[in-house]
């Protein structure tokens, strides 16, 4: 499986999220809002997730191997860096 597509909305908002991301796989299936998050040890990848009704977040999708999330992480990094103009978007819009 490969990553074709990333596309990355810039986070207007101060804090440690940085940006969301949409990633196309294979062309053929998408997942919408993976995190940029600034953590105390770099950048990193967040997926998807949503508040079960113990409160608890659960993620929507991920990655079945640390192998894969590694290059998945890696790829969307990358992408991030090398963006020259982010779509900014604010909170509301997400």
């Amino acid at each position: 499986m490969e990553i074709t597509d990333i596309k990355i909305r810039k986070a207007t908002a101060e804090g440690k999220l940085k940006a969301y991301v949409n990633v196309t796989f294979d062309d053929c299936f998408v997942v919408h809002n993976l995190k940029i998050i600034d953590g105390k040890d770099g950048a990193f990848i967040a997926m998807p997730s949503r508040k079960t009704q113990t409160g608890e977040y659960r993620d929507v999708a991920h990655p079945i191997s640390p192998e894969f999330r590694a290059k998945m992480q890696e790829k969307i990094l990358e992408a991030y860096e090398k963006a020259d103009t982010l779509e900014e978007i604010g909170p509301e819009e997400v």
